[in-house]
């Protein structure tokens, strides 16, 4: 099987930290610019109006997922970590030592008196049953973090500095709370993600952007652009934030609001209606593919097939690339060679609230010259009602989570140009 595609990253069991008001006492020293000398601009306030941005690599397809690269420590170390808005704890493989870890051993984060202790304010704030901890307050705060895929992440809680540039021209190295993992669970049958571990971009408060706003450091506001050829960008803070064009919809206040999600939606293909309504939608960068629930999966199934009656493409066995795949009368090079033979899926959330997916964010072109559906049976894999919306499906869209103002939005853009600021 030839898919690489990265595990499905929305968190069944989140790491919801509830940091309290005394999260600044936490980190008294928590803002540090990467050179020893102090910055004037170092003591922590609710400045705001600055924002970081981030490169990405990667694609949905071969490789199955879009990464950033951070540096964390003092002197900092970089490191390549998946991008995941489904899930709030940030962690990097640990020399502790590790049990899994697909990085050699130099390569891994080491620890240096920097554990959070059980006493920690930040400790106790960790909702992970699957561990009993802090039966001595100066034992180190474990957690476990568990996916949909039924990998996991054992580790310990560590602080350390991030050193950022922001785009008002600071360059700090704010302290941040992340997880040490050192026993990493894959449960295949897909290899494990070449990446070092995982950048929680959730709106919990363990979040690197829920994080960096406590701090006075940035708007609770982030976004991606990831580019349908490869890579893309990354940003915290509300500066890159079109003043216009932007469709905004408001973000569940339900069991889902723990996600960044949105609904009821209703879905149409080629501006018609399916039947399927009120779908609860989670926009999920750790997920390379869409992931609908068994009733829409087959909606969306038997509409596309009947769409293609008559047509030259027809359904093929021979790639095992994803579950449905068709195969045309000569090898298929882009999704616009079959463009004719599909139409655009829409989320219609109200009348004038749509998100278009053209084919291009629903298709992809397998090595072997087929095209393939990139919208999956999420209830086969697990994921229960929950419908997912994937990287395939935001790719070449500025996706912006505005946590302040609890609202999701989109826009067309081109995510193959970084932003000059």
């Amino acid at each position: 099987m030839e898919r690489k595609s990265k595990r499905t990253m929305v968190v069944l069991l989140l790491l919801l930290i509830m940091f309290s008001a005394t999260f600044q006492e936490c980190f008294s020293d928590s803002i540090q610019p990467p050179s020893k000398r102090r910055s004037t601009q170092s003591t922590p306030g609710r400045r705001f109006g600055s924002t970081t941005v981030f490169p990405l690599t990667g694609n949905v397809y071969p490789l199955g997922y879009y990464s950033v690269s951070l540096k964390i420590g003092n002197p900092p170390k970089i490191y390549e970590l998946d991008i995941d808005t489904g899930s709030d704890l940030t962690w990097v493989q640990c020399d502790a030592p590790c049990k899994g870890c697909t990085k050699p051993r130099d390569s891994l984060y080491k620890p240096s008196n920097n554990l959070v202790l059980c006493k920690d304010t930040l400790c106790s704030a960790v909702d992970s049953p699957a561990i009993v901890h802090c039966e001595n307050p100066n034992d180190q705060c474990d957690y476990e973090v568990e996916y949909a895929d039924k990998g996991s992440c054992l580790g310990v809680l560590v602080t350390d500095y991030f050193p950022m540039r922001f785009t008002n021209g600071t360059v700090l190295g704010p302290r941040l709370a992340f997880g040490c993992g050192y026993d990493i669970h894959n449960p295949g049958p897909n290899p494990p993600s070449p990446t070092a571990g995982v950048l929680g971009l959730g709106n919990g408060k363990a979040s690197v952007i829920s994080q960096l706003n406590a701090l006075g450091l940035t708007r609770n506001v982030l976004g991606h652009c990831l580019s349908g050829q490869s890579g893309g960008f990354l940003f915290m803070g509300d500066d890159l934030v079109p003043s216009s064009g932007i469709v905004w919809t408001p973000m569940s206040h339900n069991s889902l609001e723990k996600y960044y999600s949105s609904g009821p939606a209703e879905l149409l293909y080629g501006g018609k209606a399916t039947g399927l309504k009120g779908l609860q939608v989670i926009f999920d960068s750790g997920s390379s593919y869409t992931y609908f629930n068994s009733q829409a999966y087959k909606t969306t199934v038997d509409t596309l097939k009947k769409n293609l009656k008559g047509k030259p493409l027809k359904e093929t066995r021979d790639d095992q690339t994803l579950p449905i795949c068709w195969k045309g009368p000569k090898p298929v090079k882009t999704v616009r060679d079959v463009k004719d033979y599909f139409k655009s899926l829409q989320l219609s959330f109200t009348k004038n609230v749509q998100l278009d997916l053209s084919p291009e964010a629903y298709l992809i072109v397998t090595n072997h010259g087929n095209v393939c559906l990139g919208i999956l049976n999420g209830t086969e894999v697990g994921l229960k009602d929950f419908n997912i919306l994937g990287d395939i499906s935001m790719q070449d869209k500025m996706v912006i989570y505005d946590n302040e103002k609890q609202q999701i939005g989109w826009i067309p853009s081109n995510c193959n140009r970084l932003p000059k600021s």
